[in-house]
């Protein structure tokens, strides 16, 4: 009769990966079976070769919808890891037990309610207990749970000081693992999680499955909440009922490839949810057993040091000191991560939490990247990279430099696109090298490829098949979790960027469906001026832009129809806000060149301009783009400011409403029959004190004006017929002989035929 050996482990756990180690060594199976996903077998023989460094993964996906994928990380220290080396240097079969990715990416899975012969052998296999009542708290954290019945609050820092970080391989490890989950289990509600139900029958079946093929000593590799259920794989009844949970199983096609991994997605803290806090600690555990506190300790002052902060020798010793004096307190064996932590704060850090976070980022978590065999196969999302690549002539490997991109070209476009997708899976291989604008065929980049970013490429293979695939799904996940509209239209733009038309018009329906219930209309006008850029200038990218248009003709309407009713009860933060975003949505106006938005826009202006009771900073710049757009004459603009500067409106309201008429531009001011003369004549018309209140009002809005218009207004107002003389336009004069001066300046910027340039000058003179 076979020996079976069941050794439950904590999935990246260094501890558990050493008394694995030892445990193997003791009892030298025949057969060697892992909880992983079988359809990966055929390529666990590379994983001896040297040129496979961990942190990696295996990667099992739906050729037909890659973004069915699932990944299996393993690290150095890795219990799985661990065992497959093991059993590939020992020369024994090593099998993967769990269920099969074929079936847990198929649709239809997880199952419904379990077969009812299922749960009729279940309870005859197992002696009747009393249950509590479901506790979903316990399956989602059964550490936690553990380490709350022994007094500790946090259960990954609990089982790290208690099994991962415990020096020496002595005490039956599996033997209290298995007591402890054991004692979970009774607590686990009847019929739930019919998914954790069919893998365990699937490895049950599969330990029965080996000790059929004659092995005498089978070991069994598996996450330690597994142990209980698959001890029972020889009760009676149990073959029985496990051929019942898996009949009748959908399966799906599924291929696997090896990936390289790193350290910071090994963590818990990148939603990976068999994670650990901390992988660079467990690396350091895992290669350094001997003096770890000292060797972590002098790692983080050399760190320091990299930085350019003091760290000295007799810090690092007396971090050390601290650090064992901290773990002898707390009744540890040697220090853990929460001493070193608390003495590398103490003693190097000085209470500083800045330098610690790079230790804890360097150290703790870690930067490590690891590497698969070229021969391997790639996935899908890699395998596209590196066609797109030889396609369009870019080499990742290559060092860092610059190139300009002409967007009238095909190679150059398609360049621009792959570089633009890239940046939305989180790999800014190209960087803009200047802040270029959408009117220009012409873009520069500066490119530098970081060997990290291949990680990135892996972990795009669970949004799609190709870059552009997963690019645009990435963004749709983004268009999901927008609350704002100007976050929808920037999506947008992105995305007429990459040229990802489908994933564009996901975008724009979902933009369009929150404009049609937004009730702010604030976010409306966020959301105008690039989506009016983009309807524009998006044909320079051979975008198509028709529906960005209609989306625009669309938008400014709703928000036309609230701004007035949106302006009311402003303060002086709000109206501040608002009158920058009246100025965007009038320029996004302009630039379409479109008679019905421009008289929607300035409908909407005029009934702003006539209220009474909005802030005067928003009512001034109402009249002043009316004004700059033609919509008001010089005399109806001096009206609305003779009425804003009565003394009826209060001088602190006169003063918001000149601060938003005048604010960064005096082109009004200068070329307004009266509008000088008026405001001259309202300031000498203040009292002492109010003249003193509201003169930083007054001066903090002339210092937006440019140095010129300062000094024609200042020149005006020095005038001795004063600013309200002639046509509006100091300094009138004609000076023939400075103009003469400008005649070649303009012939060789304009270049028209000399006998014009002569007649035009006998005619200005």
């Amino acid at each position: 009769m076979a020996e079976i050996r069941i050794f439950g482990i904590r999935h990246h756990g260094p501890g558990s990966a050493r008394s694995l180690r030892a445990a193997l060594d003791g009892f030298t199976p025949d057969c060697l079976l892992i909880e992983g996903p079988p359809e990966a077998e055929p390529l666990l023989p590379l994983a001896a070769d040297p040129g496979m460094s961990p942190p990696v993964a295996l990667l099992v996906y739906r050729p037909d919808r890659p973004r069915s994928c699932a990944f299996f990380p393993c690290a150095g220290f890795s219990p799985e890891w661990v065992a497959l080396r093991h059993g590939l240097a020992a020369g024994i079969p090593v099998r993967f037990i769990d269920l099969p990715q074929a079936v847990r990416l198929a649709d239809g899975f997880p199952p419904g309610p379990r077969p009812p012969e299922a749960a009729a052998a279940d309870a005859a296999a197992e002696p009747a207990i009393e249950r509590p009542d479901p506790a979903a708290a316990m399956r989602r954290d059964p550490l936690g749970e553990l380490a709350q019945a022994a007094g500790h609050a946090d259960g990954e820092r609990w089982w790290d000081a208690l099994v991962e970080s415990r020096g020496g391989e002595a005490g039956d490890v599996f033997g209290a693992i298995a007591e402890a989950m054991t004692a979970l289990r009774e607590a686990e509600p009847e019929g739930a999680e019919p998914e954790d139900a069919a893998r365990e029958a699937q490895m049950r079946a599969g330990i029965r499955r080996a000790a059929r093929d004659g092995f005498a000593r089978i070991a069994v590799v598996c996450g330690g909440w597994h142990v209980p259920a698959l001890l029972r794989h020889d009760a009676r009844g149990q073959a029985a009922a496990d051929t019942a949970i898996l009949k009748g199983l959908p399966k799906a096609k599924v291929a696997a490839a090896w990936a390289p991994w790193s350290y910071p997605r090994l963590a818990a803290s990148s939603g990976y949810r068999a994670g650990v806090l901390s992988p660079e600690w467990y690396d350091t555990l895992w290669n350094h057993e001997g003096r770890v506190a000292a060797r972590w300790l002098a790692r983080a002052a050399a760190l320091l040091r990299a930085a350019d902060l003091d760290a000295s020798p007799a810090s690092v010793i007396e971090a050390t000191r601290l650090a064992e004096a901290l773990a002898g307190f707390r009744g540890r064996a040697q220090p853990a991560l929460e001493d070193l932590d608390e003495a590398a704060l103490a003693t190097l850090c000085f209470a500083d939490p800045a330098p610690m976070a790079l230790i804890r980022r360097k150290l703790v978590i870690g930067e490590r990247l690891g590497a698969t065999l070229p021969r391997s196969a790639g996935t899908p999302v890699e395998v596209d990279f590196e066609a797109q690549c030889r396609r369009l002539r870019l080499k990742p490997g290559a060092e860092a430099g610059e190139i300009t991109l002409d967007l009238r070209k095909e190679t150059d476009l398609a360049r621009s696109r792959f570089l633009n997708r890239l940046r939305l899976l989180d790999i800014p291989w190209g960087t803009p090298r200047h802040a270029r604008g959408r009117g220009t065929f012409r873009e520069a980049w500066a490119l530098a490829w970081q060997p990290d970013w291949v990680v990135e490429l892996v972990a795009a293979s669970a949004d799609g098949g190709t870059v552009a695939e997963a690019a645009a799904e990435r963004v749709r996940a983004k268009a999901r979790g927008a609350t704002w509209m100007a976050e929808l239209a920037a999506l947008i733009g992105t995305l007429l960027d990459a040229d990802l038309a489908a994933a564009s018009g996901d975008v724009i329906r979902a933009l369009d469906a929150r404009a049609a219930v937004s009730a702010d209309v604030f976010d409306l006008m966020e959301a105008l001026p690039p989506l009016a850029e983009l309807a524009r200038y998006g044909s320079v990218r051979a975008s198509d832009t028709a529906p960005v248009l209609a989306l625009v003709r669309g938008l400014l309407p709703r928000a036309a129809a609230g701004l007035v009713a949106a302006c009311q009860s402003l303060d002086d933060a709000a109206a501040a806000a608002a009158k920058t975003r009246i100025v965007a949505v009038s320029g996004a106006v302009a630039l379409q060149e479109d008679p019905d938005l421009t008289s929607v826009s300035r409908d909407a202006l005029r009934a702003l301009a006539d209220q009474e009771h909005v802030h005067g900073r928003v009512v001034g710049r109402a009249v002043r783009l009316l004004h700059e757009g033609g919509a008001l004459t010089d005399a109806e603009a001096s009206d609305h400011l003779r009425r804003a500067l009565s003394r009826a409106t209060g001088a602190l309201a006169a003063a918001a409403w000149i601060e938003g008429f005048l604010e960064d531009s005096g082109t009004t001011l200068i070329h307004g029959r009266g509008l000088l003369a008026l405001i001259d004549s309202w300031l000498c018309g203040l009292s002492q004190e109010t003249f003193a209140e509201l003169l930083p009002l007054v001066r903090r809005t002339f210092a937006t004006l440019a140095p010129a218009e300062r000094r024609v207004i200042g020149e005006a107002l020095a005038r001795p017929e004063g600013a309200g003389a002639g046509d509006g336009l100091p300094g009138a004069t004609f000076d023939a002989a400075r103009a003469e001066r400008v005649l070649p300046i303009l012939r060789l910027l304009l270049g028209p035929e000399p006998a014009a340039w002569e007649k035009t000058s006998e005619a200005t003179a």
